[in-house]
């Protein structure tokens, strides 16, 4: 697998990150939002039904993975002291590292049609990969079982989106 390279914003020091559990869904849930939009989008803008069919299986399971995401987020927020977590930590982690860099819905290639279904499906394949080079980024910096486990979940759910896509590739 190719690597890919995020220009990340925090610093570069090895110290963890130290998210919150709340904090990590968040940040879960910000990921699997631009990947419904990508794929809604993605769908919308390629003519091979088998791509389509596959990009809007995506967006359903990403719908999926909001709902049970937000359905965790409402019950841990009564619970979890927000003492000593930051707001504005993840929303300028969010804002620094993750918005528009992995699941990019505003380029042009969005707004026409994908020349081809290789074209689009090469587009989502090196989403999931910045997607799960993130995801396995805040998993290496993060000491606290809870939002490891959280990450590691997220990262196993990429991982099956980017399998899904490469075995689509493969059978064109």
């Amino acid at each position: 697998m190719k690597e890919i390279k995020l220009e990340l914003e925090m610093s570069s020091d090895s110290s963890p990150i130290s998210f919150q559990c709340i904090d990590a869904i968040e940040i879960s849930l910000f990921i699997e939002k631009e990947g419904l939009s990508f794929y809604e989008k993605a769908a919308k803008n390629v003519l091979d039904p088998s791509v389509k069919g596959i990009f809007l299986r995506l967006a359903e399971e990403e719908r999926e993975h909001i709902q049970v995401l937000q359905t965790k987020l409402k019950f841990l927020k009564p619970v979890i002291s927000t003492k000593g977590r930051s707001e504005s930590k993840v929303d300028f982690f969010i804002r620094d590292n993750l918005k528009g860099k992995i699941f990019s819905t505003s380029e042009n290639k969005l707004e026409k049609k994908f020349a081809n279904a290789e074209e689009a499906l090469n587009y989502g394949i090196e989403s999931e990969k910045r997607s799960i080079e993130m995801l396995n980024y805040l998993l290496s910096r993060e000491k606290k079982l809870d939002v490891k486990a959280i990450f590691a979940h997220l990262v196993s759910e990429e991982k099956k989106h980017l399998a899904l896509l490469e075995g689509l590739k493969t059978t064109k």
